[in-house]
């Protein structure tokens, strides 16, 4: 499922990025977004949405939530 999809404050396992951007790659890397990373979803905004990764939160929009699988 997508992150745009996730249920609020239930913790999930990034199972895959999928872009063909490699600057959208590097810069959700850079937030701790990659494959097998534990990621929350804080909160549902029209958009996009609110993750907790590692020990950071960060607002990211509805193309980079649904790049997200989990």
């Amino acid at each position: 499922m997508k992150l745009t999809e996730a249920k609020i404050g239930t913790p999930y396992v990034i199972e895959q990025i999928v872009t063909d951007d490699e600057e959208l790659d590097a810069f959700l890397f850079s937030l701790g977004c990659y494959v097998g990373e534990p990621v929350t979803v804080i909160n549902h905004l029209r958009g996009g949405c609110i993750i907790a990764v590692k020990n950071g939160r960060y607002t990211i929009d509805k193309e980079l939530a649904s790049a997200i699988a989990v």
